[in-house]
């Protein structure tokens, strides 16, 4: 299972906060008594790939990302599914941007059955 830290999910959190309050100073900073932070873009241009690479590297849920990072590469049977995978992990961040994170969670989608599907069988 991917697990980011707890300190790139406190950033999430905090670039999304930030990216609430985008007149108020709070991640361009500012020194003196009107200083503060504010994001360097507006929030609908800084996606979750941008921050989990900032605080931790490369996205990836193995080596195999990266040429040269497993000694086994040059045997490894699944090296191209992992790379797959790790591409649908980042595209999935890198479509996911702060603004986004502002948006209250979109409701369970409900399960639905054709009626096609259903016909004939017998309830248990």
């Amino acid at each position: 299972m991917l697990r980011v830290s707890r300190l790139t999910d406190y950033a999430t959190v905090v670039m999304t906060c930030i990216a609430g309050h985008p007149d108020s100073v709070l991640s361009t900073a500012q020194i003196g008594v009107n200083g503060g932070y504010r994001l360097a873009r507006p929030a609908d241009r800084i996606n979750l790939a941008e921050i989990v690479e900032a605080m931790e590297g490369r996205i990836g849920m193995t080596e195999c990302g990266t040429d040269g990072q497993c000694e086994r590469e040059s045997q490894c049977g699944v090296r191209g599914s992992w790379r797959q995978i790790n591409h649908i992990l980042d595209n999935a961040l890198r479509g996911v941007s702060l603004a986004d994170m502002l948006q209250p969670p979109a409701p369970p989608a409900l399960a639905t059955i054709a009626i096609s599907e259903i016909k004939g069988r017998t309830i248990a």
